[in-house]
């Protein structure tokens, strides 16, 4: 019982540490940055200012609160990031927005600084405890409006101008189909794509027919030497036994049974076959009269 215990507590202090680690924000990326917002993304207030954007690398949902967000080395604490907000839960592979507008005031993602849009700019990510630093990244300086500044693909480390602002999104937008693209150049006309369509419909066709005909005479055999082994002798080609009218009398039977929809018979009712090959009710006989004898 004491090897039990100790084995529990030394099993939980292995993986304690584990859990903490899972859930600090040390999987978090500052993914893209927008330094002059002109005539690009307005926040929830209709406003255009620049933006940061943090991304969740890993495999796990990261919550961010109680984290820091600062553009001073010097001050790692600068903008604490509100505790309580459920937004601030990233699932994994997700993104989130920060807005550089010096106006904290006005919400969770709303940070307490700005950008230069003329100097380099520093921008850092803290964990909780405001002295681990997550990741960090410089701006150069001379940003074009409307043109972000982030890693070429989500959480790698190569930072480069992008061609388009992808907030809350991913930075490698996939625009074309590269075996498209070689269908459209190679067959214009579409022949070879109408022909391929239709090969691969026949083909499943034909191989459907194989299987179901296979299969049909397979469960047939298989039922007759079950039958043979049974002792039951000279049975068909077809593996019946029985007339179709028996098994259908049997599976009228057992439907009145399921269904409850049978009468209480108090007598037997036997139809016999009439010998006389014409109807009484349409015989010249009865339509016939007796006339008064003088």
């Amino acid at each position: 019982m004491i090897r039990n215990k100790t084995g529990i507590i030394l099993l939980f202090a292995l993986l304690f540490p584990a859990v903490i680690q899972a859930q600090q924000a040390t999987s978090m990326r500052i993914n893209e940055v927008l330094v002059i917002n002109n005539d690009n993304f307005v926040d929830d207030y209709g406003k255009r200012s620049g933006w940061i954007e943090l991304y969740n690398n890993s495999a796990g949902t990261i919550n961010i609160g109680g984290c820091y967000i600062t553009n001073d080395p010097d001050n790692p604490r600068k903008y604490p990031i509100p505790k309580g907000d459920v937004l601030t839960k990233i699932p994994p592979g997700q993104h989130v927005l920060f807005w550089v507008d010096g106006m904290a005031d006005r919400g969770t993602f709303h940070v307490n600084f700005t950008l230069d849009p003329v100097k380099e700019n520093y921008i850092a990510f803290y964990n909780a405890d405001g002295k681990t630093l997550v990741d960090e990244i410089k701006i150069p300086a001379g940003q074009k409006p409307d043109t972000s500044y982030g890693r070429r693909i989500d959480g790698k480390a190569e930072w480069s101008q992008l061609t388009k602002v992808t907030p809350s999104t991913n930075n490698l937008t996939l625009d074309t189909n590269e075996k498209i693209e070689n269908f459209q150049i190679n067959d214009a006309w579409g022949i070879g794509m109408t022909i391929t369509a239709m090969a691969v419909v026949f083909i499943g066709l034909i191989l459907l027919f194989v299987s179901f005909k296979y299969v049909g005479k397979t469960a047939i055999k298989m039922g007759t030497r079950r039958a043979q082994k049974a002792g039951v002798e000279n049975i068909p080609a077809g593996g019946h036994t029985e007339e179709g009218a028996v098994f259908a009398a049997i599976a009228a039977a057992l439907y009145e049974v399921a269904e409850d929809i049978h009468d209480v018979e108090s007598s037997v009712i036997t139809i016999q076959k009439v010998a006389r090959r014409y109807s009484p009710w349409s015989s010249k006989f009865h339509s016939m009269r007796e006339f008064t004898r003088k």
